[in-house]
Parts: structure tokens; C-alpha cells; sequence
């Protein structure tokens, strides 16, 4: 399923047999303008998506991008124009809205999240914590913030968690059946294993086999030791309910990678607006 499958499925839900309100009420004849408008300060993602909505609805309409994904806005800033049938405008608005309030509330949380950090030498990740069918435009608008994407799912990197070690028998036989499985499958895929534990990563260090260790629910004092036994032998990821207020301890502990799912799953969506033009 692509974006644009998605888009799709969207009008479907929203629009059903037809916008009855706006064809009861309005002339099929009639045409005219909307602007998008913001309300609140925060960082535009998603134009492009909206864009192709209007162009779904009617290829006819006509859009005029004022911003670009990833400019800053505040109240009143004027993002985008269209013009065309007045039905197919309205018609297409919620759709529209849906979309880019949710990924520039994604946009602007993760900046926040960034700029804390963006002196150290740190990448901020997310996670696979996305709402169903979202995660394409979800993580599109993490990026746009400035943070990595991680994983897009389940099919691109090895991820061991707790349940994938505990299931398999520990860490070495969770690390030696997915070596094998790999190779069977002849799978050029990185593998990151969950630890949590000092005890649990000196086991992986003295079996080896992985690509990342990821440290989860450690202290910063902890990961900050974590980080040093590994000494740069591999990557290493903290993990595990680090918030804007710890973030910038856990970055200073010397870890390489930070994976925050409040990116994707605790936002706030940003208030725009679109309006008739007169």
C-alpha cells in the first residue's frame, strides 16, 4: 500500500455515498478560494500530502504551496491557497486537515525534542509506536522535525527484544538462531538486541554477533556505564520512557542513539485553519 492508497482509504471513511452537506447546499457550478491558516506556532509537515488529497478529489483544483515541510510558522502565517469547485474544496478539508495538524504536531514535538540535544553528538530515533495505516506519514514528519527514522517495521532490521530472548532460551540462542536464520533466508539484515542489564550486556559483549546493543530502562548513571564496557565495539541505544525532561541526561551519558516513541504516540496536534478567501 502506498501514500497515496491511504489518502484513499481516508476520503473513503470520511466521505461515504457523497458531502451531502455541500451538495444540498452549495451549486455544483460554483467556484471559488480557501487559504490554510495557521493558528499556534510549530514546524509544517505535510503540504505535499495535502496537495495530492485536493488532486484526488479533483485534479482540477488548484494548489499554490506559500511554505515548504519544515518552516517554522506562527499564528495567521498563510501555508497554502486553492483554488476550484467550491464542493470539491469542502469536500476534501477534513481530509486535508487530518493530516497536517497531526504530522506538524509530529514536526513540532520532535524539533522541541531535537533542539534540546542538537550540540551533542546524538541522533534522536523513533519507534514503531504509530497509529494503524499512519506510520508512512508518521515518520515522514519526524524526519521533517530532524530526528532518524528507525525500523519502518518489522521486515527491514532484526530487532531482539525481551520476549524474542525469553522465548528463544537467552541471549546466545536468540543471536545464533537468527545468524542461521539469516543466512538461510540469505537476509542482509543489522541486528540490534534488547539488554536489560549490565550482566545482560556483558553476555552479548562476550558472545558478540550484533550490530547494536540497545539499553533499556537504564539510569543515566547505568547507560553511562553500559556505554563505556562497550567501549565502541558497537552501536549502543537507550530505550524506555525518556521524556523531554531526561533527555538531555541521558544524551550527555554518551550513547549514540536515543529512541523516544512519545515522537509519534504522546502529540498534540497543531491547530491550522482553512478558510474561505474572499
Amino acid at each position: 500500500m502506498n501514500f497515496k492508497d491511504i489518502i484513499i482509504l481516508a476520503l473513503t471513511e470520511d466521505v461515504g455515498d457523497g458531502d451531502h452537506s455541500s451538495m444540498a447546499s452549495i451549486s455544483e457550478f460554483e467556484h471559488g478560494a480557501m487559504e490554510l491558516i495557521a493558528k499556534e506556532e510549530g514546524i509544517i509537515a505535510g503540504i505535499e500530502i495535502a496537495e495530492n488529497v485536493f488532486h484526488i478529489v479533483d485534479p482540477k483544483l488548484q494548489v499554490c504551496k506559500l511554505l515548504q515541510d519544515g518552516d517554522e510558522i506562527k499564528p495567521g502565517d498563510k501555508i497554502l491557497t486553492v483554488e476550484g469547485k467550491v464542493i470539491s474544496m469542502l469536500t476534501a478539508e477534513r481530509t486535508v486537515l487530518n493530516f497536517l495538524q497531526r504530522m506538524s504536531g509530529i514536526a513540532t514535538s520532535t524539533r522541541f525534542y531535537v533542539d534540546m540535544i542538537k550540540d551533542l553528538n546524538i541522533k534522536l530515533l523513533d519507534t514503531r509506536k504509530t497509529t494503524p495505516a499512519m506510520r508512512y506519514f508518521e515518520k515522514y514528519a519526524v524526519s521533517v522535525g530532524g530526528a532518524v527514522n528507525h525500523r519502518f517495521g518489522l521486515f527491514d532490521m532484526i530487532m531482539l527484544k525481551d520476549n524474542h530472548i525469553d522465548f528463544a532460551g537467552g541471549i546466545e540462542k536468540a543471536i545464533d538462531r537468527t545468524k542461521e536464520y539469516l543466512a538461510n533466508k540469505q537476509l542482509n539484515l543489522k541486528i540490534e538486541i534488547e539488554t536489560r542489564s549490565l550482566d545482560e550486556v556483558k553476555r552479548v559483549l562476550k558472545h558478540g554477533g550484533v550490530d547494536r546493543i540497545m539499553l533499556d530502562n537504564f539510569t543515566p548513571a547505568q547507560l553511562k556505564e553500559a556505554v563505556q564496557l562497550i567501549d565502541g565495539k558497537y552501536e549502543t541505544e537507550a530505550s524506555g520512557g525518556i521524556t523531554k525532561d531526561t533527555l538531555r541526561e541521558y544524551a550527555l551519558t554518551g550513547v549514540d542513539y536515543i529512541s523516544v516513541g512519545a515522537l509519534t504516540h504522546h502529540i498534540k496536534s497543531l491547530d491550522l485553519s482553512l478558510k474561505f478567501l474572499k
